[in-house]
C-alpha cells in the first residue's frame, strides 16, 4: 500500500476521552455487530471525543485475523465520521504491526496505539515504533502498558521518539503515573501528547501534571468527558468535584481480572450492547458481584440504567 500522507497528518492536536470500547459479542460468542452500532452511538451522544477499539479489554487477542477486520469495518462505518477511531495494534514483531496498522488505515481509522516489543532493548523499541510510523499514513501512539505487556518503556525512549522519531502520542499507564508523566514532559516538550489511563483512575492528577486526555474504558464515559471539559474550561475545582463524586465508581469498576466483565454489564444494562458476554479466558461476575456494583452505582447516585447523561 502506498503511503501518500505523513505521521501525524490525518489527526491534528487530539484532545479529550477517547474512550476504549468493549468488543460485543452475542450469548454463544459470536460477533454481535448490531450492538458495534448501538455502542457508537451511546458514545457520540455521551459526548466522548473519538473512539479508541481492539485495546487490551477490547479482547483483540480472542479474535481472528478476519474477526478482527470486520469490528474495525463496523465500528468506523457506524462512526461515520463524528467520531475518530484509533484502533489497538499487538503483534510479535514489526512486520506484523504493520500489516494491523495497514489494514487499520485502510479501513478508515484515524490513527493506530501500538504495544511495545516483548523484551526489547531501548534501541529496539525506538526503532520499532519510528518505523511503524513511517510505514503508514495515520498517527502512531505508544502504549505504555507494563503491568498487562510486561516491558518497559522508558521516558526518554518516549522522548526521543517525540523528538527524532515522528512518535507523538503516548497513551502513558505505567504507574506512578504522575512522576513519569512530568518526566516525559521534561525531555520531550511539546513533542509528545500524552494520554492517560488505567480507567481514569488517576484523571485529575493525569491532567494536572500535563496529559491532554485519557485512553481508557468506563461505562459512563460521560463523567470522564465532564471531568475533562471542566479542566480544559480552566475549572479546575469542577473538575475536581465531579472526580470526587464519582470515584468510588471509577475506583471500583478498574478492578484487575473483572474490569471487563462489570464494564459490560453496565453497558449492557444502559442499552449500550445487548449482552455482556465474553470470550474465554476471561473473568465473568457472580451474583454478588453484581449487586455489588450496583449499589456501588446508586451510592454515588446514579441508575445502572441510565442513558447517556448531561453535565
Amino acid at each position: 500500500m502506498t503511503v501518500n500522507a505523513p505521521a501525524n497528518a490525518s489527526l491534528a492536536a487530539p484532545s479529550g476521552v477517547y474512550v476504549i470500547c468493549p468488543t460485543p459479542f452475542q450469548a454463544d460468542g459470536a460477533l454481535d455487530l448490531a450492538s458495534i452500532g448501538t455502542l457508537v452511538e451511546f458514545q457520540v451522544r455521551a459526548g466522548v471525543a473519538g473512539l479508541a477499539i481492539l485495546g487490551f479489554l477490547g479482547e483483540a487477542h480472542k479474535l481472528s485475523s478476519q474477526e478482527r477486520r470486520t469490528v474495525v469495518d463496523t465500528f468506523v462505518r457506524c462512526a461515520e465520521g463524528r467520531l475518530p477511531v484509533w484502533v489497538g495494534v499487538r503483534a510479535l514483531g514489526l512486520a506484523g504491526a504493520i500489516e494491523q496498522a495497514l489494514e487499520a488505515q485502510e479501513l478508515g481509522a484515524t490513527a493506530v496505539f501500538a504495544a511495545p516489543l516483548d523484551g526489547a532493548s531501548d534501541a529496539m523499541q525506538f526503532e520499532y515504533y519510528a518505523t511503524l510510523a513511517k510505514s503508514v499514513g495515520i498517527p502512531v501512539i505508544i502504549h505504555d502498558f507494563p503491568d498487562s505487556f510486561g516491558t518497559e518503556i522508558k521516558a526518554e525512549v518516549v522522548a526521543r521518539l517525540g523528538r527524532e522519531g515522528g512518535v507523538g502520542m503516548i497513551k502513558m499507564e505505567e504507574p506512578p503515573v504522575g512522576q513519569k508523566i512530568t518526566r516525559i514532559r521534561e525531555l520531550a516538550g511539546d513533542s509528545m501528547r500524552i494520554f492517560g489511563g488505567l480507567g481514569g483512575v488517576y484523571l485529575l492528577e493525569e491532567l494536572q501534571r500535563g496529559a491532554v486526555g485519557t485512553m481508557t474504558g468506563f461505562a459512563f464515559p460521560e463523567i470522564l468527558a465532564a471531568i475533562y471539559a471542566r479542566f480544559a474550561a480552566g475549572d479546575e475545582a469542577g473538575a475536581a468535584a465531579v472526580y470526587d463524586k464519582y470515584c468510588p465508581l471509577i475506583r471500583y469498576e478498574f478492578q484487575p481480572k473483572i474490569g471487563l466483565a462489570l464494564r459490560k454489564y453496565i453497558y449492557m444494562r444502559r442499552g449500550a450492547i445487548a449482552c455482556n458476554a465474553i470470550r474465554s479466558p476471561g473473568m465473568r461476575i457472580d451474583d454478588i458481584t453484581t449487586r455489588e456494583l450496583e449499589a456501588v452505582v446508586q451510592r454515588v447516585g446514579l441508575a445502572v440504567d441510565a442513558p447517556p447523561l448531561k453535565f
